[in-house]
C-alpha cells in the first residue's frame, strides 16, 4: 500500500531553496520522494529514527551527503517531510 506524502508550506520553501542551491540533485531528490511514497523501508533510502532532541523524527538519504528529515505516520500511511539539506543543516 503506497504512502501519501504531505507537504507543508514551510517544507516546500526549504525544498525550493535547497534545489536552487543544488540543481544537480533535482533528479535524485525526485527519485527519493517517489521511492519514499512506494516503500519508505527500501534499503537505498537508509530510513532511520533520530535520537535526542529529534526523537520522533526519521531521516532518509538522497545520497551520501544530503538527507530529508520527516515525520513518518505509519498508522495513517502518511509521510510529512520536515527538512532537506546536508547532514549539518537537517540535524
Amino acid at each position: 500500500m503506497p504512502y501519501a506524502l504531505v507537504f507543508t508550506d514551510g517544507y516546500n520553501r526549504r525544498a525550493m531553496r535547497f534545489l536552487k542551491r543544488q540543481p544537480e540533485l533535482k533528479n535524485q531528490y525526485a527519485k527519493t520522494l517517489a521511492l519514499l511514497e512506494i516503500n519508505p523501508h527500501h534499503p537505498s533510502l537508509r530510513l532511520h529514527a533520530l535520537p535526542g532532541r529529534l526523537e520522533g523524527v526519521h531521516s532518509v538519504s538522497i545520497n551520501l551527503s544530503y538527507r530529508i528529515t520527516l515525520e513518518l505516520l505509519i498508522q495513517d500511511q502518511q509521510i510529512i517531510p520536515l527538512n532537506v539539506g546536508d547532514h549539518d543543516a537537517v540535524y
